[in-house]
């Protein structure tokens, strides 16, 4: 049974440790980053200080090209910084700033690979002169999804100007939010309204 060096090297982890880099790892996968590179950014996001390529390559058990090729990666997505020890000539690296400047970061990133093309794609679409009733509803759907790509943008955009502390108490309100929607489009109550049940 040949020897696994990456199972052995992440066992040495601390359990806790172990476990945020392999869920990270599956995760990463479906949301189409490489599995070595989510368990890299893991990794560095737990760490409390920079690491080096090697110190990555021995905590995980990856080689030191696959090591290198998911840095170049974490580099590209800006999830990375590279760092710079005294009297250290090794590059270190660290995660990107807070867990809502990493949130920011990916929202950004998936937004310009993913969004922007799809969002001109269908402005593309749309500008087309429809010669049927065939292709008129066609325009019509996807000038449904293209308003609501839309707006989601713009909303996102407002939240991302917001301040991480305001970001976070607006989403600890929750159903209050929906509540003051709701409260908002009842029909206001006409005069005498509800008078029987008070007396």
């Amino acid at each position: 049974m040949p020897h696994n060096r990456s199972a052995d090297a992440r066992a040495s982890l601390p359990d806790m440790h172990r476990l945020f880099v392999e869920h990270f790892g599956e995760m990463g996968s479906r949301w189409g980053i490489n599995r070595t590179v989510g368990q890299i950014h893991a990794l560095l996001f737990l760490s409390e200080r920079p690491l080096n390529a090697e110190e990555i390559s021995e905590a995980l058990g990856f080689s030191r090209s696959n090591v290198s090729m998911g840095l170049k990666e974490l580099q590209a997505w800006r999830l990375t910084q590279l760092r710079q020890l005294p009297g250290d000539r090794r590059e270190y690296f660290e995660a990107r700033g807070s867990v809502w400047d990493i949130f920011r970061v990916l929202v950004e990133e998936r937004r310009r690979r993913e969004i922007e093309p799809t969002l001109s794609m269908l402005r593309n679409a749309l500008m087309q002169d429809a010669a049927t009733e065939e292709e008129r509803h066609a325009q019509q759907r996807m000038r449904e999804m293209h308003d609501l790509i839309e707006r989601l943008l713009r909303w996102l955009d407002d939240v991302q100007r917001l301040s991480p502390e305001t970001a976070m108490r607006l989403m600890g309100m929750g159903a209050a939010v929906t509540r003051v929607f709701d409260m908002g489009s009842r029909p206001a109550a006409s005069p005498g309204e509800g008078e029987d049940d008070q007396a």
